[in-house]
């Protein structure tokens, strides 16, 4: 199986290239056009800022390709709120695949919100061998409010998106490569798909 990891200065890439890893499977990291459109499934990772997370983007033009990739898509953290379209994070325009505004957490709350939390109303086979209440690691300013395409729920300052899906690009808000072994659950649930 051939996987592309999305390169464009995100962080935490060698972990998440571990935890693939650790499921037999190897990937790439790479933010070349054609290796990516070849790729049987492409990951989109995620840590750091959406306005130079979309500047390095457009440098490859991969802004323009990631929308029309037909394969299995997953976006992890800013990879999943870059889907959608604009943030409040430096009103930064997104890809466009989701009809979404990213929000930031009140002054209620601290921010951002770092450590485990329970994920609710699991509905993909993203989440299959999980059940609703599940724990997993998250660490966000921002987040997607609940839309038509929300797969799963989790609650910090209300309720929100921590799972998405539209077609074939789904996202999580959680770092699976960083939530043990319900992550390489979700992890090897990408991997599965068809």
């Amino acid at each position: 199986m051939n996987i592309a990891i999305i390169d464009y200065g995100a962080g935490n890439t060698k972990s998440l290239q571990f935890a693939i890893e650790r499921l037999g499977v190897t990937s790439i990291l790479t933010s070349d056009a054609n290796t990516i459109q070849q790729a049987d499934k492409v990951i989109f990772p995620g840590q750091g800022a959406a306005q130079s997370a979309m500047v390095k983007l457009k440098q490859n033009k991969l802004d323009l390709l990631l929308p029309r990739l037909t394969q299995p898509v997953l976006g992890i953290c800013l990879g999943m709120q870059l889907l959608c379209e604009k943030t409040e994070e430096g009103n930064v325009k997104g890809l466009g695949i989701l009809s979404a505004t990213v929000k930031r957490f009140s002054s209620q709350v601290k921010v951002p919100q770092m450590g485990w939390n329970s994920i609710q109303s699991l509905q993909s086979s993203l989440f299959e061998h999980l059940s609703s209440g599940t724990y997993m690691y998250l660490v966000h300013s921002y987040f997607v409010p609940v839309i038509p395409e929300t797969i799963a729920q989790s609650n910090y300052d209300g309720l929100y998106s921590v799972a998405v899906q539209k077609g074939n690009f789904y996202g999580v808000q959680f770092h699976p490569e960083k939530s043990s072994k319900a992550g390489q659950v979700v992890l090897q649930n990408f991997l599965n798909l068809t």
